[in-house]
């Protein structure tokens, strides 16, 4: 296997007598859409913020393409492109001159045709004569992104790309990062509180939680689709209980609360138990499926 993107060790981070980060590592690796995952107030945000060298960690190492972010930090950051928080533009001034403007402050020469083709990319063709003044949050996004592929880096930092946009915006932020990793070969870091957001586009994942990771790996394994905790709404839990347990002996079955009870199941068995309930006159006032890894994630968002 290659050398990792991103190697993240021990990282940790006071504000005064505020532990921020208190004990973060993960790997990146080239190729990766990698989901930087947890709460608000994980510290997500700190630790993006020391990976960009914008603020210091008080101690734990950083080492990106192989080099410690802070003996290399110019060359290193001479192949990221990042959006922290939201994208700020001249609101006065076109898409194009707002890029012209920020590939200038990079240092980076880039011709008209190349920024066209970056604004096609992001699905702002047509618009890179407009003032941004008129653009939506989500076209903002896009155009964010847009400056991120100013310099060609091979490494892309976003921190919540997705945050306040409607659906629409959403989905197209989201497929737009999807093509940076299937047509431009960038690798990519996304962090976002949504568990449902980097299922659809990470292949790697770590959840942090109160300024430390919990777990890391692949989402295909930590995010297994058979795996499912299915939660009932029943009128008589007690006979339920009884009924499944009767029907299926090592099912196991637990009353959670209330009317409430939750048993594992594989995805396929779900409308199965519902049918077996029905058949034994129960009334099944509601079916909720959740995976092992959500219900996992908020036990973690509400502690």
């Amino acid at each position: 296997m290659e050398n990792p993107i991103i190697e993240v060790k021990n990282l940790s981070k006071k504000f005064g007598n505020f532990e921020a980060v208190k004990d973060v590592s993960f790997t990146v690796h080239k190729g990766d859409v990698f989901g930087f995952l947890g709460p608000n107030g994980a510290g997500k945000s700190t630790t993006i913020r020391c990976l960009m060298s914008l603020i210091k960690p008080n101690s734990g190492s950083i080492a990106i393409f192989g080099k410690d972010i802070a003996a290399h930090r110019q060359e290193i950051l001479s192949n990221v492109g990042s959006i922290i928080e939201k994208p700020d533009f001249y609101k006065y001034l076109s898409a194009e001159k707002n890029l012209e403007i920020f590939a200038r402050i990079s240092g980076v020469r880039v011709e008209k045709k190349e920024i066209q083709e970056m604004l096609a990319f992001v699905g702002l063709d047509g618009r890179g004569k407009d003032k941004i003044g008129g653009f939506s949050h989500g076209m903002k996004q896009r155009l964010g992104i847009a400056q991120t592929l100013l310099h060609k880096p091979d490494l892309i930092i976003l921190d919540e790309p997705t945050t306040g946009l409607d659906p629409q915006g959403i989905i197209e932020v989201r497929n737009l990062i999807l093509r940076l990793k299937t047509e431009q070969q960038k690798t990519v870091v996304l962090s976002s509180h949504q568990l449902s957001e980097i299922e659809i586009i990470a292949n790697r994942m770590v959840i942090i939680n109160k300024g430390r990771s919990v777990i890391e790996g692949s989402v295909e394994e930590l995010v297994n689709q058979q795996e499912l905790l299915l939660q009932i709404d029943i009128d008589n839990v007690e006979k339920a209980i009884l009924d499944l347990k009767t029907e299926y002996p090592t099912l196991e079955v637990k009353h959670l609360h209330g009317t409430i009870i939750e048993l594992p199941v594989e995805k396929e068995m779900v409308p199965v138990i519902n049918a077996f309930l029905v058949n034994k006159s129960h009334q099944v006032n509601g079916l909720e499926p959740k995976r092992k890894l959500e219900d996992f994630f908020m036990k973690i968002v509400q502690a």
